[in-house]
């Protein structure tokens, strides 16, 4: 009983942590960059700029347990996927919340003998939102 339920939390645990960051091309990619040099815009910038690709991530698989956790996430996952891209800019199109499933995991046990049988069990159920973000990569002209 303690393999299958190992088993089964393993396998809720694994699909938690599954994370994929998606880009589809626009423009042409650049050299890759450090996403420390990934500036984050809620505005088209002033100036002269490049769209190179559509981003999509959330915050799955992330430890982030508050709203703005979950915001850090995204974001910072939007920049890396910028970054291999050779994008100095995401402009930001949307953020979101949506549910990422739930989590059910339970014990139980239970014994008979000559006064009869007994039992008992535990559970726990969650449901787990995440945060959802997109942008354009972008690659801004220096002044």
């Amino acid at each position: 009983m303690n393999k299958l339920y190992l088993a089964a939390l393993t396998l809720c645990l694994a699909g938690l942590t599954a994370c994929a960051t998606s880009h589809v091309m626009m423009g042409q990619a650049r050299p890759p960059i450090s996403p420390a040099l990934v500036q984050i815009y809620f505005h088209p910038p002033a100036g002269k700029y490049e769209e190179i690709a559509m981003l999509d991530t959330s915050s799955r698989g992330g430890f982030g347990f508050t709203a703005q956790g979950k915001t850090d996430i995204v974001l910072n996952r939007l920049k890396e996927e910028a970054a291999k891209l050779g994008a100095n800019g995401v402009l930001i199109q949307g953020m979101g919340e949506q549910s990422g499933g739930s989590v059910s995991t339970g014990f139980g046990g239970g014994s008979g003998g000559r006064s009869g049988f007994s039992g008992g069990g535990i559970g726990f159920s969650g449901n787990v939102e995440q945060k959802v973000g997109s942008g354009i990569a972008i690659y801004v002209e220096p002044n």
